[in-house]
């Protein structure tokens, strides 16, 4: 989350369930943040941005990359800053730690990555990128954080054979906080540590037919002030402090017949604290003529409780179990000159969901009930989801809607946290070297609780953005946000921006 958005190349999400690839943290979907490789020129790129806006907020970086023969660098640096507004309004409960104050935040970040191909065709590369800063918060006696995130890694390919190439990735990703009071007394420290270590197998088996084969083992490591203890009411608990899981893969991707395209996975994991499980995909495309394609999936996957929800302080449940889920979804899309549009439909059986719910009784030092992590024995989520984008007298058009119902099946009340409804609509348009846009997004109420007592209003937001292409090298643009300074909220008692800008200045040769 510390991640500065300068420093990142593209995004790509993968939704469903996907631990057959990915493992358990994959149970609804993954999101892949890919960030910069190396320039194509041997002139190195440069690229620069600075900006300023709403509640003296700030932004600058800077990115340089090239290659020179068979190697390539990007080089980043990037710092954005903010007072922040007053992050909640408090109200009687257990974290209504009274803070009626500017909450801002400061976050540092670099990044490097350099490789090199031989005339074999193998790739060596390293990266590097490092985040450090503070927060401000409110809710609870801890005032302020200090962090640090920082990840690195190495990576090689070969051509095995003209028809198999192989990739081994070795990493280490390190996440470091220090909380603080209102006073600046040191309160808490959380710092975990993960190891990565993965060997995949991309074998074309025809132009047709592509397999995957793989496995990857990840070691998880905790240091904190809390005391993370495998049960912390037993006399004989023990320190909770690492976890390992080893896993292997395959996966199939064919084109059968002219038109129909399927693939299958599957994984086997080993999870030190909770045993062994298999998931599952399968998926069929057809390609119908006119642009228009059909499509169903159908998997499975599984998700381990973190740390935090096993054994934080008074939060933490050491009885949670894994969350288990099914899904299956069909759909239509289309592809034409005009535009193009999807319809898809899905239905989704979790088992042990883990969620948060207020303790039966009231702890003695506040008069309120402590939160902790619960699993919810069934809950279902049944969603339609539908798409149109197209070109209006010049505009480009973007319309979606989400419709879903999120139920705990045992007690028939709304899964907390999720609104039923929402509809975005995007409009843009470039006029020569001006662009502009407006999106606006709407969302129904949702409950902040799984007893569905709390009831969190919906919203609507409208944001207007703009571009001036100076030249080929220079751009300004300007963001306008909450156009309509709505006073909103998307869980309980925390705030969310008003009306805000955001003004910036870009350059790239």
């Amino acid at each position: 989350e510390y991640m500065p958005i300068d420093q990142i190349e593209r995004v790509e999400i993968i939704r469903g369930p996907q631990s057959s690839l990915y493992g358990s943290e994959a149970i609804g979907g993954v999101i892949q943040i890919f960030t910069r490789k190396g320039g194509d020129s041997e002139t190195p790129r440069v690229s620069l941005d600075a900006g300023g806006g709403s509640y003296d907020t700030y932004r600058a970086a800077g990115n340089i990359s090239g290659k020179w023969q068979n190697s390539w660098y990007s080089v980043g640096a990037s710092s954005i800053g903010s007072e922040g507004i007053n992050a909640r309004t408090p109200k009687p409960g257990p974290y209504s730690v009274l803070q009626p104050d500017r909450d801002g935040y400061q976050n540092t970040a670099m990044n490097a990555r350099a490789g090199h191909r031989f005339d074999n065709n193998a790739e060596v590369e390293a990266s590097f990128i490092r985040a450090e800063g503070e927060n401000e918060y409110d809710g609870s006696p801890g005032d302020h954080n200090t962090f640090i995130t920082q990840t690195v890694g190495v990576s090689g390919k070969l051509d095995v054979l003209e028809n198999w190439r192989s990739t081994l990735r070795l990493g280490q990703s390190r996440d470091e906080s220090d909380n603080f009071t209102a006073t600046n007394a040191f309160y808490s420290r959380f710092n975990t540590t993960r190891w990565n270590v993965s060997w995949l197998n991309e074998i074309a088996l025809s132009d047709e037919h592509k397999l995957l084969l793989g496995s990857d083992y990840r070691l998880d490591e905790v240091d904190s002030t809390a005391k993370y203890l495998t049960d912390p009411f037993a006399s004989n608990s023990r320190p909770a402090n690492s976890r390992y899981d080893v896993g292997a893969f395959a996966e199939y991707n064919g084109q059968i017949l002219d038109n129909h395209f399927v693939n299958a996975s599957v994984r086997y994991d080993h999870n030190e604290q909770f045993g062994d499980y298999v998931s599952s995909n399968v998926g069929w495309r057809y390609h119908w003529d006119h642009g228009i394609s059909v499509l169903a999936k159908f998997g499975n996957a599984f998700k381990a409780p973190s740390f935090n929800q096993l054994y934080f302080d008074s939060y933490g449940n050491p009885n949670l179990k894994p969350e288990e889920s099914t899904e299956f979804e069909t759909g239509v899309t289309g592809d034409h000159a005009w535009g193009n549009w999807q319809l898809r439909a899905y239905h989704t059986n979790l088992d042990n969901l883990i969620v948060s719910t207020p303790k039966p009784y009231a702890n003695p030092l506040t008069g309120y009930p402590d939160y902790t992590a619960i699993n919810i024995g069934k809950a279902q989520i049944d969603g339609i989801e539908a798409e149109a984008g197209t070109q209006l007298f010049g505009w480009n058009a973007k319309l979606s809607m989400n419709l879903m119902s999120p139920v705990d099946r045992v007690t028939n009340k709304r899964l907390p946290r999720r609104s039923d409804k929402t509809l975005s609509f995007d409009l843009s348009r470039s006029f020569g070297d001006f662009d502009v846009g407006a999106n606006v997004l709407a969302q129904n109420y949702r409950y902040d609780d799984p007893q569905n007592k709390i009831k969190v209003a919906g919203y609507v937001t409208v944001d207007l953005r703009t571009a001036y292409h100076i030249n080929k090298n220079w751009l300004l643009s300007a963001k306008l946000s909450n156009l309509l300074d709505s006073d909103y909220q998307t869980v309980d008692t925390y705030n969310s921006m008003g009306r805000n800008f955001f003004f910036s200045i870009h350059y790239n040769n």
